[in-house]
């Protein structure tokens, strides 16, 4: 995907501020789809729950967490996604959301997977027989028409068996590894300075 379809002025602004626009185009380039590659719809197929984020008619956020046996987000094609809706507190949040903004976040973690995968995309809500009958006990099916997909570093996951933390995450007195994609050789020269070094830079540029 065009870096200029993908980020707005907000994100641009804070890639130069913290270094890393070169980093945000390549990935942005070589990694941001518009359709779901094969291996991912066999993910969301083993997938068990899902993270849906919308926006309601005035700009304000909404996130919920949905979830079923693996297999409830159904995959007609790469293109397209179907979360059903279950029985639940009467508040149609998210739905409502959906249905008057029609505007859509996900985000699949997979207990099998060290892996984070992003979906965004349009949607709309349907409540008819022939939409819900591949969905056993739903009450409604929110239909996602996948506009990019990207995977996200998985640094910081815990793990889900062991309950350990990650140690990439931030501690006194511990020194985080590298994450592995940052060791490739693609990213020679692309990665922006460290942020300790960053503060130290702007500290020296604010004395001046």
């Amino acid at each position: 995907m065009k870096p200029e379809e993908f980020y707005h002025d907000g994100s641009r602004d804070l890639q130069r501020r913290f270094g890393s626009e070169q980093l945000a185009d390549h990935l942005a380039h070589r990694y941001v789809l518009d359709e779901l590659e094969e291996g991912h719809a066999e993910w969301i197929r083993g997938a068990d729950a899902v993270y849906v984020a919308t926006i309601d008619p005035d700009g304000f956020p909404e996130c919920s967490y949905k979830g079923g046996l693996p297999g409830f987000v159904r995959v007609p094609d790469l293109r397209t996604l179907e979360i059903p809706s279950y029985d639940g507190n009467g508040m149609y949040r998210t739905l409502g959301n959906a249905a008057a903004v029609r505007r859509v976040g996900l985000l699949f973690l997979f207990p099998a997977l060290r892996a984070k995968l992003r979906v965004n995309g349009t949607c709309e809500v349907l409540t008819d027989r022939d939409a819900l009958h591949p969905h056993h006990g739903a009450e409604a099916v929110l239909r996602v028409g996948v506009t990019a997909v990207f995977e996200n570093c998985p640094r910081y996951l815990h793990d889900p068996v062991t309950g350990e933390h990650s140690t990439h995450c931030p501690r006194p007195g511990h020194r985080p590894p590298d994450p592995d994609w940052k060791l490739k050789p693609e990213y020679d020269g692309l990665l922006p300075a460290p942020r300790s070094e960053q503060i130290e830079d702007r500290i020296q540029e604010s004395n001046r």
